[in-house]
């Protein structure tokens, strides 16, 4: 394929990223990004507390289904969208450059306070365990973030496999873990009231708010789609970019259901609720000391610090692709777009995107923010219903895209599925602003929260029509997919054939 390059650049800065990622290198960065002992040991007791109580777990289960859903059609569109842009060049796809455009911006948004969420918490967390545990010098908060901040630009400068070795060491040590007391609980056979059932009931599903419930359920699969993004550092992406996304989502899922299940269990569903808001922070800890040891307990605090860093480098990588595809389709400076001569990583948008993770610290350490109860809670606000509408707006997408170019004739991936998943994301989208007031503190802050998402997403159109060259979908690869005048797909772009396995 042509370089779009300028006949001036330097060969030794090519703009196309390498790599042999299989299946499970990809999930292993993706469910690192979910974090998901943070997500155990954080969202899963405020989910009890604020949410639906003993009958949280179920929301988990509930939100695999609705995201496989979208699953069905994101993966059946893959083999059509060649760039790695994930959900912005879905979008444009389906609906049109210029919300595309705006797709790309609301996603640099998400997965920026996402990012900045848990470098709040991270540096909260290392400061207090120096400080409290291990008697080290008690300094402020931004100093640890600042070391993660660095570390993390080191590791996103390198090689994708270097990054994506440290963090399969992280996810194994903490999902192990994790199991390790599910184990204990099971096999104690639950808390003093036995096994909870509250889960699989509907009284127990709809008590309290379960609104609020599939929301922080929601929050701990942000992503799990980020499997595109890795689509030319991917060996074979036809076929390893759609398993990779089943695979991730199946594992999120079944882990978050059985984990905040064994939860529930070890305290007893009434139980529960009491401990989980009296000490949010300590309840997954007291639980592994409880049922497998005090060791076990002092592990996974540690591992709860892995389990931080290693989603803030996923997100890191994440965010350096969206970047870096963005500056190859013209929507940012094509400068931004260079990858390493020699590590063959994005390694400008690398440092950028440190760059930005620097001066956010430094603007909330000067607005005076508590890096737990406001940095976290207000970014992952925004991150949770930024990623709701981006997968909205892709079901929306996928359904157009395959109406119009009728070049996948399979009615339950390209329509059924993607059809359910616009409704069932629909209902997300609306309890989520619904409660927004709630998640992020108050409605005079989520009033303005909600404004920004919307300016995100209007900054694409505004750039769009300003830079008629800004162009999500810049492949000639794509072009020829979509014109509709061409009577059969140009050879050397031709999608996979469907095999029995894509039909199953």
């Amino acid at each position: 394929m042509a370089s779009t390059a300028s006949t001036t650049e330097a060969p030794a800065q090519p703009r196309r990223l390498s790599g042999r990622l299989g299946v499970g290198s990809i999930v292993f960065m993706v469910v690192a990004a979910a974090a998901p002992l943070t997500v155990v040991g954080g969202s899963v007791p405020l989910g009890i507390t604020i949410g639906n109580g003993a009958g949280f777990p179920a929301m988990y289960a509930i939100g695999s289904v609705v995201l496989f859903f979208f699953a069905v059609g994101f993966v059946a569109m893959t083999r059509y969208v060649p760039n790695a842009g994930a959900f912005y060049t879905y979008i444009a796809a389906g609906l049109g450059r210029l919300h595309g455009l705006g797709g790309s911006f609301l996603a640099l948004l998400t997965y920026q306070t996402i990012q900045a969420a848990v470098y709040g918490y991270l540096g909260a967390a290392l400061g207090g365990v120096v400080s409290d545990d291990l008697g080290g010098p008690d300094l402020p908060w931004w100093v640890w973030a600042g070391l993660a901040i660095a570390v993390v630009g080191f590791l996103g400068y390198r090689h994708i496999d270097l990054s994506s070795k440290v963090l399969g060491v992280l996810l194994v040590a903490e999902v192990g873990i994790v199991l390790v007391v599910d184990a204990g609980v099971v096999l104690s056979g639950g808390g003093p009231d036995g096994f909870s059932t509250a889960s699989v009931t509907p009284s127990g599903i709809a008590s309290g708010a379960p609104g609020i419930g599939l929301m922080f359920a929601l929050a701990g699969f942000i992503g799990f789609e980020c499997t595109a993004v890795f689509r030319d550092e991917a060996r074979d992406p036809d076929r390893t970019i759609p398993r990779a996304t089943y695979a991730s989502l199946a594992l999120i899922g079944v882990f978050y259901t059985l984990s905040a299940w064994s939860v529930v269990s070890a305290w007893g569903d009434e139980g529960a609720v009491t401990e989980a808001a009296a000490d949010p922070e300590g309840m997954v800890v007291r639980t592994a000391s409880d049922f497998v040891g005090v060791a076990a307990g002092d592990v996974v605090q540690a591992l709860l610090l892995t389990s931080l860093f290693a989603c803030v480098l996923s997100f890191h990588n994440v965010v350096n692709r969206y970047v870096f595809s963005m500056a190859n389709t013209g929507v940012l400076p094509r400068l931004w777009g260079r990858s390493h001569a020699r590590h063959h990583s994005p390694h400008t948008a690398s440092l950028l995107q440190t760059g930005a993770s620097v001066v956010l610290v430094v603007a909330f350490v000067a607005a005076g923010l508590d890096p737990v109860l406001q940095v976290y809670t207000w970014m992952s606000g925004i991150a949770t219903l930024g990623f709701i509408l981006l997968m909205l707006l892709t079901c929306i997408a996928v359904l157009v895209f395959f109406a119009r170019t009728r070049v996948d004739h399979r009615l339950w991936n390209t329509k059924v599925a993607p059809a359910i998943g616009v409704v069932g994301l629909l209902v997300a989208a609306y309890l989520t602003a619904a409660n927004f007031g709630l998640l992020v503190g108050g409605w005079t802050v989520g009033a303005v929260f909600l404004v920004l998402i919307v300016a995100s997403y209007v900054v694409g159109p505004v750039v769009g029509l300003l830079k008629p060259s800004a162009d999500p979908l810049a492949t000639a690869a794509f072009e020829a997919v979509l014109d509709a005048t061409e009577p059969a797909v140009p050879h050397q772009i031709r999608p996979t054939p469907h095999t029995a396995e894509d039909h199953a």
